[in-house]
């Protein structure tokens, strides 16, 4: 391929935005609000959410890696977390998925005491790949090189898109960032620009899409649009992952920015009313439990067992034991009348030294 012929690196627009037509975006920006705003009522009447929360993050967390090309299953990452000595194939894949929960929970954490801005990514991306494939690709720092996108084994001559040369990464990233706190008519258009253009800066070496999937219900948690930064797009974005990376080199191709924010909206919109009917479902679930556990078990630490079950979807016998309160005798005995009554299932039976695992069928079933 000739020199002059080979893809430029890419020059970002200066944010904000000139020309975006707020009056063709306007449908999908009332129903985008409107089912955000309903998901974040129902967590704000739930009496402790995180509970309900915690599977559909760890959902989030194994959608957004696979979109990157991981095989760890939901299943894989909880029963991995509930026994890490056992052996598992996809262990590296497994570790990356914890990672991405690791990174998302200190973002949340350290979004008490700093906004979103370029060391707080940073810090981010070094969680994300600590230990990991790509660990050694300039983890928790900006990339000093160029990079490209394309096939397997491309070479940037062969490259679908190239992003802005390294020199000049800190100018556009600043002006992103001052972009993060920019008072924008309206804050989900704004939040679809944040992620396009942080994925079109594409400003690390390995990890961009991943830390650009983490950014969204961090900027609504930080904007108080949520309450809690549970909401959670991988799933729209895995579900349609051509359509995704079509929207996103629209951009860089042909400015086609409108057709971007409305594709966003539209994501936006679907994982709010899905995530409201997840925490609908989890809640009822919750509520038929409390009666259900309590004439099963007899047990006066049906509450704690039942909680148990809700933080733990898959766990083994000494973990459900000491969490719930019980004598090894009445764990054995409460565990044989949920297997009965189909409340659990066995993952894996009990073989020599080790323990029997189990999981929480009715809460994975809604989750998954």
């Amino acid at each position: 391929m000739r020199k002059d012929s080979m893809p430029k690196p890419f020059i970002p627009e200066k944010l904000p935005l000139e020309n975006i037509n707020w009056e063709d975006l306007l449908t999908n920006i009332v129903k985008a609000n409107s089912a955000v705003a309903k998901f974040d009522g129902l967590l704000e009447s739930i009496l402790n959410p995180l509970l309900f929360l915690n599977p559909l993050m760890t959902q989030e967390a194994v959608l957004s890696s696979k979109i990157e090309g991981t095989q760890a299953s939901l299943n894989e990452v909880l029963a991995f977390e509930a026994a890490p000595k056992r052996k598992q194939d996809n262990i590296n894949d497994i570790e990356e998925v914890i990672n991405y929960r690791n990174a998302l929970l200190l973002a949340t954490k350290e979004l008490e005491n700093r906004p979103i801005c370029l060391n707080f990514i940073k810090d981010m991306h070094e969680i994300l790949l600590q230990g990991v494939r790509g660990q050694n690709k300039a983890r928790g720092e900006f990339r000093r090189i160029q990079n490209w996108i394309g096939k397997p084994n491309s070479t940037i001559e062969t490259a679908s898109y190239v992003p802005p040369e390294p020199h000049l990464l800190l100018e556009f990233l600043s002006d992103w960032e001052k972009y993060c706190h920019y008072d924008e008519k309206d804050k989900l258009v704004q939040l679809a620009i944040i992620h396009a253009q942080f994925e079109i800066i594409h400003p690390f070496l390995d990890g961009n899409g991943r830390i650009g999937r983490i950014l969204i219900p961090l900027f609504l948690f930080e904007q108080k649009i949520l309450k809690y930064p549970a909401l959670y797009v991988s799933e729209f974005f895995e579900e349609n992952r051509q359509n995704y990376y079509d929207n996103l080199r629209a951009v860089s191709e042909k400015k086609a920015w409108h057709e971007w924010i409305n594709y966003f909206l539209e994501a936006i919109t679907s994982q709010a009313i899905n995530n409201t009917n997840r925490a609908k479902n989890i809640i009822q679930l919750y509520e038929e439990m409390k009666h259900i556990i309590q004439d099963i078990t007899k047990s006066r630490n049906s509450l704690k067992i039942q909680d148990f079950l809700f933080s733990k979807l898959i766990f083994e016998t000494p973990d459900f034991t000491e969490s719930a309160g019980l004598s090894k005798p009445h764990a054995a005995k409460v565990i044989k009348s949920l297997l009965e009554n189909k409340i659990i299932d066995t993952v894996a039976p009990a073989q020599g030294r080790r323990p029997a695992m189990y999981s929480f069928k009715p809460l994975m079933d809604i989750v998954q």
